[in-house]
């Protein structure tokens, strides 16, 4: 494979732009700080690795043959979306009440509903995936190399979320804050659905 930097600095720009894993990211690290983002980081690493493994061994296959397939995908995701801003909205750092964040399985399974990482894995079955080769092998490698270029990506989006909770301590400030990120989810739900 001769295309490594142009897959490196695709995952890079995929990673790293505002989606729903790093506004979700954002959220998490700014109410729950790293025990809280960690886990979802590992989740959306994990469900990508094993999203881009499908993709590169074939399942691209299924939505040319089955376009509907990827209208689905997108109603769902949008949905999921809609729950999630629902979720980050009603977030708090403190209280007995406070809202759990998002686990590890979670922000995993969420990846098969995301239709960012499906644009991105899509994208790199189709475009970088040499034909004629070690399908697995070469599977392997493009997802172990979207793995090390978007966990950083992802760490970055949390710490940011991190750098702001000392703003965010004033509930009122943490309020607007939350309902602003469910907002821009929201946005993006109806954006895919456009």
């Amino acid at each position: 494979m001769t295309e490594l930097l142009p897959l490196m600095s695709y995952c890079l720009v995929m990673s790293a732009t505002p989606g729903p894993n790093n506004v979700l990211l954002a959220t998490t690290g700014a109410n729950f700080g790293g025990r809280g983002a960690l886990p979802i980081i590992l989740g959306i690493q994990a469900g990508m690795f094993v999203q881009t493994m499908l993709m590169c061994m074939g399942l691209s296959s299924v939505f040319v043959a089955y376009p509907m397939a990827h209208q689905v995908l997108r109603v769902g995701g949008s949905l999921y979306l809609v729950f999630l801003a629902w979720k980050l909205s009603g977030a708090s750092a403190g209280g007995t009440q406070a809202a759990k964040a998002v686990s590890f399985a979670q922000a995993a399974a969420f990846q098969a509903l995301n239709p960012k990482s499906w644009l991105k894995t899509i994208t790199v079955a189709s475009v970088f995936m040499p034909a004629g080769h070690n399908a697995f092998g070469d599977a392997l490698l493009v997802a172990v190399i979207g793995t090390l270029v978007g966990a950083p990506c992802n760490a970055v989006w949390a710490l940011f979320g991190m750098s702001i909770r000392h703003v965010l301590q004033d509930p009122r400030k943490q309020r607007i804050f939350n309902l602003t990120m469910g907002a821009i989810l929201l946005v993006l739900a109806v954006m895919i659905l456009r």
